[in-house]
């Protein structure tokens, strides 16, 4: 694996915690030489995995819609900042350059890119893991929702499988060495798969 991309929020949550592991896992990518694909701020959690992991050397690539260059505050002290058109533009950015994704907590945006990303996947745009780092128990409730998905016949559980958690960066990075594909989603045969 040679870069994740990483989606978080441009706050730092009101615990310390988050900021906490933001940081850690920006200062794993860098141990394993992985390279780190974010939205390209320099505020919340965005900048704390940012600052990590070149703080130990790692290799730092922010992807910046023009429109939020004021608002979330460029990084500037990037490997590299690639400002794009739109929002749409930044996500299909991400999705090109990164070998996997992970969702750190976040507001609506980060959940929005997460869902995005996975739906992609179902339908086989790309076999990439899909991690959600469940930092002081942050997706529990989303967990929980994608249980009720499958249990009520919403999600197929092949699909729930795909939804890979960690409460650290260390396990949720193993999980990412050993991650499978199941097969893309189809509704041609009639058959449920």
């Amino acid at each position: 694996m040679k870069a994740l991309a990483v989606f978080c929020g441009s706050s730092e949550g009101v615990s310390p915690i988050y900021k906490e592991n933001a940081a850690k896992l920006g200062q794993e990518l860098a141990r394993r030489q992985i390279a780190l694909i974010y939205g390209g701020a320099n505020v919340g959690l965005m900048g704390a995995v940012a600052d990590a992991a070149m703080e130990h050397g790692g290799r730092v690539i922010g992807v910046l819609p023009f429109f939020l260059q004021n608002r979330e505050i460029a990084h500037t002290g990037l490997t590299e900042l690639v400002m794009v058109d739109s929002m749409h533009e930044r996500k299909a950015k991400m999705a090109e350059m990164a070998d996997g994704f992970i969702a750190l907590p976040g507001g609506p945006g980060t959940m929005e890119e997460y869902f995005e990303i996975f739906t992609w996947g179902q339908l086989g745009l790309h076999k990439k893991p899909c991690g959600l780092l469940n930092i002081n128990h942050y997706f529990d409730p989303l967990l929980s929702m994608f249980e009720t998905m499958e249990r009520e016949g919403f999600m197929q559980p092949k699909y729930r499988s795909m939804i890979m958690t960690d409460h650290t960066p260390e396990g949720m990075l193993e999980q990412f060495s050993s991650y499978t594909t199941p097969s893309v989603k189809t509704y041609l045969t009639g058959q449920r798969t």
